[in-house]
């Protein structure tokens, strides 16, 4: 038997599968032949991810703390245990401390919409107990924010026009380790491709050409390509009469950054930004990529927000095969609302910022959080200031619940641990950013031991507690209805894809002058913001690895093996200065921590850069993460995190 699925990790391409079941078991599982953009091929990652799932190392029946937090010792339990004992924890809190004292901590674990909802999993059931919103502040929000103030939606171009393109900018992404299926789109435009990325990755190294500007200085270089097509009067000036407001006034703001100027700030000669300038003004359509690296630093959002503006002052906005791919999200109509039910909140409740976890478990709030409901989340591993976040973590009076499939190293701070399926073992849609596909997947077999879908934990749950709401208590296919009501499901269920209308983009005209910016307390005109972290030091960029994601796959052995050690590059001349030799041990550390890697001397980053990768568990790097060594500090945009915006010191060891 053969069941369509799809892929629930944070990856933009959410892939359309086939998991073969063979009397119960899933024995193999492929990409969907039939999917215009997964074509029948998914990625290194997920190749493995029935090893996942039926890893002897998943967690497959509740258990409870017996240890200190932190040892990762705990005994089993049974599930009517465990809900007695989350129930009485979390009444107790309520009526001590109200509903706000609880945190549902959410992450990017999983994209389903029925069993991560985005950020939202539990949402009914946490609502009617009046707890805390969580604000997913971690991963895009500052360039959604961005693009939101220049074109009234995150969402960009339809990413299969790339194959009409005549330019393609990669700027600050590697789709050959992350979203590799646009390549494909890619490739077949036969476009000139360049590569803006301060390292020179898997897809650099594919493209015609590389510009490696500095960390966070993406934002005046876009001013500086602008200044060059303008002082050729390649402008669009019927584009930029028609279809755009404030065009006098950004103007003004492109003329103070000529190619002089940007070089400076970026680092790149002046020649190279002359060329690539003249390059876009003489070359329609051009297109751009960019993804969500390019905007974790103290101008991440206005980075996006001007660059958004590219496309405008030469008119790509108006062609197939121009203008800007950064999310599809803003394409999906999705019940959200309904999904959610905010109306449920017996009063309004403060907002806490996933980025910003370690401050708000150590400052004591008011109300302080009092308990954690971890789910589709490793804080320890993925959250910046990982020193901060395990001293939070640690507190004996925080009661701390996490749904997960392994151990990871948050989990070893849990009091109670909940087994939860995986994706062939649930029902779930997932709508792709990174294309303009819903996907279906149908549970495929049922779950080891004791696994409970999110869903259904919080529905045990909510009856535990004895809540009287209907909502709470709706199935799967009644939540997947509520969401997709503008939608056919029942021709997505049967054919396991469905693509929806693009919508416009921008959605009225290009706003050059953003009033939206202006009330929020920012620039009316799009700029540039530079890097925060301006010190001495190294820039460390932390990437995604190719083989894991975020931080699942971390404990996979085969994927470990091939990612290899923890390793740091640099480049030869940073090297020699500081003594390191290529394949040595080194330290990488600041004033906020530090993690062990090995050297990797190389001319892949530039000249004041390092580069490692992101992902790692920290119980199997001798217990820090380059997340030790990050800020837990806010962007420019809606609290967006600032990954990037990061000094270091590189020693040997």
């Amino acid at each position: 038997m053969k069941v369509l699925g799809a892929c629930p990790l944070d990856c933009p391409d959410g892939c359309s599968w086939e998991v073969t079941v063979e009397d119960g078991v899933a024995v193999s599982m492929r990409g969907n032949k039939n999917h215009p953009v997964t074509r029948g091929a998914l990625c290194v990652k997920v190749n493995r991810y029935l090893e996942q799932v039926n890893s002897p190392d998943r967690i497959t029946y509740p258990m409870r703390r017996v240890g200190r937090k932190g040892e990762g010792k705990f005994e089993r339990i049974t599930w009517d245990q465990a809900l007695d004992e989350i129930t009485a924890r979390l009444m107790g809190i309520v009526d001590e401390y109200g509903g706000e004292a609880i945190w549902p901590f959410l992450g990017t674990g999983s994209l389903g919409y029925i069993q991560g909802l985005e950020g939202f999993a539990g949402r009914r059931f946490f609502n009617v107990l009046g707890a805390s919103l969580h604000d997913p502040t971690i991963c895009s929000v500052s360039g959604s924010t961005g693009l939101k103030y220049t074109l009234g939606t995150a969402g960009g171009m339809d990413p299969e026009d790339f194959a009409k393109s005549e330019l393609i900018l990669l700027w600050g992404t590697n789709p050959l380790t992350s979203g590799h299926h646009i390549w494909k789109f890619i490739q077949d435009s036969g476009a000139y491709t360049i590569a803006i990325d301060p390292v020179r990755s898997r897809t650099a190294e594919r493209c015609d050409e590389h510009l490696a500007p500095l960390p966070g200085t993406d934002a005046a270089l876009a001013l500086g390509l602008m200044n060059v097509i303008v002082s050729m009067g390649a402008h669009d000036e019927q584009y930029l009469a028609e279809h755009t407001e404030g065009w006098d006034e950004f103007q003004g703001r492109i003329a103070e950054f000529p190619p002089d100027r940007v070089a400076e700030i970026t680092g790149l000669p002046v020649e190279k930004i002359v060329e690539l300038g003249e390059r876009i003004a003489r070359t329609r359509p051009t297109a751009i990529r960019a993804s969500q690296g390019i905007q974790r630093h103290a101008g991440g959002g206005m980075a996006l927000r001007t660059l958004a503006c590219l496309p405008a002052v030469t008119g790509d906005w108006a062609i197939p095969g121009g203008g800007l791919h950064y999310s599809t999200s803003g394409h999906f109509q999705l019940n959200m609302m309904d999904m959610v039910r905010f109306d449920l909140l017996p009063n309004p409740v403060r907002m806490l910022s996933q980025t910003r976890i370690g401050r708000d478990l150590l400052e004591r709030t008011d109300p302080p959080v009092k308990a954690l409901f971890v789910v589709a989340a490793n804080p320890v591993g993925s959250n910046p200031d990982q020193r901060k976040v395990i001293e939070g973590l640690s507190r004996e009076d925080l009661f701390t619940v996490v749904l997960e499939h392994f151990p990871t190293d948050t989990v070893d701070y849990a009091d109670i641990v909940l087994p939860a399926t995986m994706q062939p073992e649930h029902l779930d849609v997932i709508a792709a950013y990174g294309n303009l596909y819903l996907a279906w997947n149908e549970k495929a077999v049922e779950p080891p031991g004791e696994c409970l879908s999110t869903t259904e934990t919080f529905r045990r749950l909510a009856r535990r507690m004895g809540f009287e709401e209907p909502a709470l208590y709706d199935s799967d296919e009644e939540l997947a209805r509520t969401l997709l009501k503008d939608y056919d499901i029942d021709r997505l269920r049967a054919d396991g894809f469905l693509k929806v209308p693009a919508r416009p983009v921008p959605t009225e005209k290009v706003m050059f002058t953003s009033l939206r910016a202006e009330r929020a307390g920012h620039d009316p005109l799009p700029g540039y913001t530079p890097p925060s972290d301006s010190g001495s030091g190294l820039v460390l960029i932390s990437a995604a690895p190719h083989h894991f994601l975020n931080t699942t796959f971390g404990s996979n052995p085969e994927l470990r093996r091939r990612e290899g050690d923890s390793r740091v590059t640099i480049h030869p001349d940073d090297a020699a200065a500081r003594g390191v030799t290529d394949g040595a041990p080194v330290l990488v550390a600041n004033a906020r921590g530090s993690f062990e890697a090995v050297a990797e001397v190389s001319d892949r980053v530039r000249p004041g850069v390092a580069a490692t990768t992101k992902g790692r568990w920290a119980k199997f790097t001798n217990g820090a993460t380059v997340n030790a060594t990050i800020a837990e500090r806010d962007s420019d945009f809606n609290g967006g995190a600032v990954f990037h915006d990061n000094r270091v010191e590189i020693t040997p060891r």
